[in-house]
């Protein structure tokens, strides 16, 4: 239960060594895109890489080639994905989300909130972080397709960097 055999723990040490550092290796040849801000897909590749690192690692049926090839898979994945979405709207559309409304000239918009799931307190957590103590100092607030919130402060409210 405890404890298998030496050999056991050294194909984990070896195993794990060269599939982590060819995933960095992966990672780094794929591109920035790869580590940017998530958004639902993103998300699931991440997991998804996370996941197969871990099976490779434990598994003793898995050799290391064919955990390579398969971290190798979803990243050549996500990079086809990315490369249509750039090229063709529709892709993009499939992927990533739009950008939802939430605050309009100090106002929030409530049905839209709603359909986001995001509550008045997180909206004004965004405010605060963003150096607006009011709704109505926003001109708006938008839910990213990443879950950020963005404030676009209205032109008549000093910045955080005027009040210093």
């Amino acid at each position: 239960m405890f404890f298998d055999t030496w050999f056991g723990l050294l194909r984990v040490l070896v195993v794990g060594t060269l599939s982590y550092a060819a995933l960095i290796a992966l990672l780094r040849i794929s591109g920035k895109r790869s580590l940017s801000k998530m958004n639902a897909f993103d998300l699931v590749v991440t997991v998804a890489l996370g996941s197969t690192f871990a099976t490779v690692i434990l598994n003793n049926s898995i050799p290391l080639a064919e955990g390579v090839l398969a971290l190798a898979l979803l990243i050549c994945l996500q990079f086809v994905i990315t490369w249509l979405s750039v090229r063709f709207e529709p892709v993009q559309d499939l992927v990533k989300g739009e950008p939802t409304l939430l605050v309009r000239d100090g106002n929030y918009l409530m049905e839209a909130m709603r359909a986001q799931r995001v509550t008045k307190e997180e909206v004004e957590a965004a405010l605060r972080e963003n150096g607006t103590s009011e709704v109505s100092q926003a001109a708006c607030v938008v839910l990213e397709t990443d879950g950020s919130l963005s404030v676009i402060q209205g032109r008549d409210t000093p910045s955080s960097k005027d009040k210093l």
